[in-house]
């Protein structure tokens, strides 16, 4: 069975997911859409597509699946065009930025029985999944604490900061997302800490450049995140889970894992300069989950409640800046 995509929005993501849909021997790229013609156009010659308009991509009978890449406060409205449409949908985070528009739109998802996954790609990370399996074969015993540094190697451009959603929203929400998976449990309590480090104009767009927040679980197990806007040595991407009878870590990856001896001393390449490169093998890794879940009829993971999970913490995480206290995640809910 090859499952035949649409490609909404040919930005930046865009090209990350049509290099993964066209990778994928059991998928086909039929049309792309963005409202900026050149860029689709330009997808459409790599990758032997047509542009077309979303409104045709809706109603086409020669594609089963969309991908939608774009804007953040147009996902919400498109997920619920397209499962009206009867197409499966694989949406990039988040859904929305609000967590009453999120709700709404996975309310019509279940009406329409659709299919929707959002895409959390770090779950399919090899590195990350290996640490997964060592937790899942019982290797450390009992999960107890999760420790999850992700820094930026510098700051979007400023004007990005107000759409994003704030930090909370646009970064930690992937951390979010890593510590349920790696927990194993929902969170029950959020707390929060959050400043203007890096660039004092962030301040002035009422966001932050560095937090840390500590997840707590209602049986006690704990994550820490740790994030930063700034991480002068290249992408920064390391987590550690400690259990009951040891610990499992993924270490930060190097596009070449070697290391060089001489009399000065030892040396290794640098990190990955960004998500793009750091990443390619997990977002190839969950388009083909999307796929695989479509070819065999089962519910694609992660979920839109997925989505409105991470959203949720985001929006604890917030409050608790914000009132300065731990926030009940229940208080939101």
């Amino acid at each position: 069975m090859t499952t035949r995509f649409g490609l909404l929005g040919a930005g930046r993501i865009g090209k990350v997911h049509a290099k993964a849909v066209t990778g994928d021997a059991q998928a086909q790229l039929v049309a792309v859409a963005d409202a900026i013609a050149p860029a689709a156009e330009a997808i459409a010659a790599q990758y032997g597509c047509e542009v077309r308009s979303i409104e045709a991509i809706e109603a086409a009978d020669d594609i089963d699946a969309v991908v939608i890449c774009t804007p953040t406060d147009t996902h919400a409205d498109l997920i619920e065009r397209f499962v009206r449409a009867g197409k499966a949908v694989f949406c990039e985070k988040p859904i929305d930025l609000d967590l009453a528009r999120v709700k709404a739109c996975l309310a019509v998802v279940r009406a329409e029985k659709g299919v929707l996954m959002v895409g959390f790609n770090r779950r399919f990370d090899p590195h990350f999944r290996a640490v997964k399996a060592e937790i899942d074969k019982g290797t450390i015993g009992a999960v107890e604490m999760v420790t999850i540094t992700s820094r930026d190697p510098g700051l979007p451009h400023l004007d990005y900061l107000p759409r994003s959603g704030g930090i909370f929203r646009d970064m930690t929400i992937h951390d979010f997302d890593m510590a349920r998976f790696l927990l194993g449990e929902e969170v029950a309590t959020v707390t929060a800490t959050a400043s203007v480090l890096v660039d004092p104009k962030v301040a002035e767009l009422g966001d932050f450049d560095s937090v840390n927040v500590i997840l707590t679980t209602a049986s006690g197990k704990q994550a820490v995140i740790t994030n930063s806007r700034r991480a002068t040595y290249g992408y920064d991407q390391r987590i550690e889970v400690h259990g009951s009878l040891g610990a499992v870590a993924a270490e930060n990856q190097r596009p070449v894992s070697i290391e060089v001896a001489t009399a000065q001393g030892y040396t290794r390449p640098p990190l990955h300069d960004f998500f793009m490169t750091r990443y390619t093998e997990a977002y190839a890794g969950e388009i083909a989950s999307f796929i695989k879940a479509l070819a065999t009829g089962t519910a694609p993971s992660p979920s839109g409640e997925d989505g409105l999970a991470g959203l949720l913490l985001a929006e604890a995480a917030l409050k608790s800046v914000a009132e300065g206290r731990t926030v009940k995640v229940a208080e939101l809910a």
